[in-house]
């Protein structure tokens, strides 16, 4: 099993977001660290990925993906972030680029990412189960909790 962080940045109607050499788009973030929290994970990630330092990321969601990568469970813990400082730089982990929130799923994504990701931006909390086979989506379900209730 695998614990990683996604953080999509906001700022002024748009969204950082960075291509990846497996050629998708995506949030930045990585893999947990023994001992770490996913806010400090979601934190150091961000730093090391665009050299921005974020402040106050909100969780927004839990994503699980079954045998996603070499046959391992992967749980990733999905932030968003509005605040933040310092300038970007370029990343060896692939391409940074503000997006207009508008043009966000246009983008070669992971064909689950635009299921959760209409999520992000209304204040409700998620959590997915996203079923991958040879790099194709096969099965998802979603829950959205609002208010403490559970919405299907």
């Amino acid at each position: 099993m695998q614990l990683a962080t996604l953080c999509y940045i906001k700022h002024g109607g748009k969204t950082l977001m960075l291509h990846r050499h497996e050629g998708k788009w995506n949030g930045l973030g990585g893999k947990i660290h023994l001992g770490e929290t996913p806010e400090e994970c979601v934190i150091r990630e961000v730093q090391e990925e665009s050299a921005l330092s974020i402040k106050n990321p909100e969780m927004r969601g839990i994503l699980t993906f079954p045998a996603f990568k070499d046959e391992e469970d992967w749980y990733v813990y999905v932030f968003t972030a509005h605040e933040f400082s310092g300038d970007l730089i370029d990343s060896r982990e692939g391409t940074l680029k503000w997006v207009d929130d508008s043009q966000l799923l246009k983008l070669t994504l992971w064909e689950g990412d635009p299921i959760f990701m209409k999520c992000l931006d209304d204040g409700q909390f998620f959590s997915g189960k996203f079923v991958y086979k040879n790099g194709k989506l096969v099965a998802h379900e979603m829950r959205i909790y609002k208010g403490g209730e559970q919405w299907r």
